[in-house]
């Protein structure tokens, strides 16, 4: 079943796909759209060829969704973990056994690189699995009381979950959404970003595939309108979304209404600090990893990159030399490091950034323009090279903004005291790095700077295991690790009287 559009994959080259199947999923199958109004092309990057048509849900069809996914919370919570377990695992072992063609499919969508795309459905699998693990493991607490009584605790699920997810992980994040709400006993109606509808659908399939009941992972596709549809509807128990700070200010706006449950996995302007005494090779592999990965589109990038001055020069002419070195062009073949940005517009904007960046007086040391791979059949496609920023301030709007782009911004620095400062003034704390060979200092860094992640000597590495999910503006709640089941899941507490009642009438 899952294979419908994947079984087209091996055939397929960049520019050549063309999607009809219907792109929304409940009840156990793909639905066609009641009214195919307000119809949205969706663009593959790398070409500017039209992969489908995004047709959005109206209220009807969200309810009916919703609808469905209720009915299969209700057979799914009375699981045992184990149950839940076995269906979970399944589906991790159908999606590593069709790795290669859902990372195409991710490919044509959204346009990174064929090489990260195999790491990101890696990663889908293994979070699938971890909460496998951790569903037959969801427990209370027994508590004595007085006089032989006693109280239990009881982790139950929500009922009905929402995923609003974002384009620049589409599979990956539907993965993380799903994963831990599943185990705990919920059911999901996930949707995907309107510029990249399709793996999403291939995740739903997935889990029919592998003996979940119907309608327990739905897909429904659409924009800001369908959103509000699924963040106002009463049977809805809480909302997971990844995204812009803006709308998920509106996200909160709207699920306070209902008294929902929400989680928030917004923007950030993240910074790496990079200390003269640290392994220079490192901290330029870094650098490069932190801001250059999915064609910088990437919230937890550390794209303010404050170096100390006393090796500057030898960070700006190592980093620059790579970061030119980095081959741009058609995202299938295995040698790309670099593929197209999601669409014409965003291009436009990133390019518009460094373009105000240079007026206001930084110095391009390379990158930051549009680029026409040699291939005839990308020139329609939404390159540009990387780009490496000098002469920046903490004031620039390249630097206080989040662009969003394979745009790094590097500044000096001189004290410990003096970055720390520097690096938390900002409305964001999603991630930061630091990369020394003092211990104590890197540790002394991490304590203090306010982010929801401290990357000590790497940068932008996701291991499933471990919580993700920022400070201040960048949201709250968590993905990943241990505690989201907290954040999918609520307490009962049960009291037992096994005496008699005293009471005060």
């Amino acid at each position: 079943m899952a294979q419908s559009i994947l079984d087209l994959i091996p055939e397929t080259c960049t520019g050549t796909l063309t999607i009809t199947e219907h792109l929304n999923f409940w009840g156990g199958k793909r639905v066609k759209p009641l009214h195919e109004t307000n119809v949205e092309p969706v663009f593959e990057p790398a070409t500017g060829h039209v992969l489908c048509q995004m047709v959005p849900c109206g209220a009807e069809e969200v309810d009916e969704a919703i609808k469905s996914a209720y009915g299969a919370y209700k057979k799914w919570s009375k699981l045992a973990g184990t149950e839940r377990a076995r269906v979970m695992l399944e589906a991790a072992r159908i999606i590593r056994e069709r790795r290669e063609k859902i990372a195409k499919l991710e490919v044509i969508n959204n346009g990174k690189s064929i090489t990260e795309a195999l790491v990101d459905i890696d990663i889908a699998w293994e979070s699938i699995e971890y909460y496998a693990g951790l569903a037959s493991t969801l427990s209370g607490q027994h508590v004595q009381l007085p006089g032989g009584a006693f109280a239990y605790t009881r982790r139950e699920p929500l009922g009905v979950c929402v995923g609003i997810g974002a384009w620049n992980y589409p599979f990956q994040i539907a993965s993380w959404k799903a994963a831990p709400a599943l185990a705990c006993g919920n059911a999901m109606v996930f949707k995907p970003s309107p510029m990249t509808p399709v793996t999403a659908v291939i995740l739903a399939e997935i889990f029919k595939e592998a003996g979940a009941p119907d309608g327990l992972f739905c897909v429904v596709q659409g924009g800001a309108e369908t959103g509000s549809l699924l963040c106002h509807h009463p049977m809805v128990a809480k909302v997971s979304f990844t995204g812009s700070v803006p709308t998920g200010k509106k996200v909160m706006e709207m699920s306070s209404k209902g008294v929902k449950q929400v989680t928030l996995e917004l923007g950030g302007k993240s910074p790496l600090i990079i200390f003269k005494d640290c392994e220079l090779e490192n901290a330029v592999k870094g650098a490069l990893m932190a801001n250059f990965l999915t064609q910088g589109q990437v919230c937890c990038n550390g794209t303010r990159v404050y170096v100390q001055r006393e090796i500057m020069p030898q960070f700006l002419d190592e980093v620059v030399k790579r970061t030119k070195a980095i081959r741009l062009g058609d995202p299938m073949l295995d040698d790309t490091n670099m593929g197209a940005l999601i669409s014409k517009p965003h291009l436009e904007k990133v390019l518009g950034f460094v373009d105000q960046a240079k007026k206001q007086g930084a110095k391009v040391l390379c990158g930051g323009e549009p680029f026409t791979p040699t291939d005839p059949k990308l020139k329609g496609g939404y390159f540009m090279s990387p780009c490496v920023l000098d002469n920046c301030r903490d004031d620039m709007t390249c630097v206080k903004e989040e662009i969003f782009g394979p745009v790094m911004s590097v500044m000096p620095f001189d004290t410990e005291e003096e970055v720390l400062q520097r690096a938390n003034n900002t409305t964001f704390g999603l991630a930061s790095g630091v990369f020394t060979r003092d211990i104590s200092r890197a540790h002394r860094v991490a304590a203090n700077l306010e982010a929801g992640t401290c990357f000590i000597n790497n940068y932008n590495i996701s291991p499933v295991q471990v919580p993700f999910g920022g400070y201040k503006m960048s949201g709250f709640g968590r993905e990943n690790g241990e505690v989201t089941i907290e954040y999918y899941s609520q307490l009962k507490t049960v009291v037992v009287e096994m005496g008699d009642v005293e009471s005060l009438f």
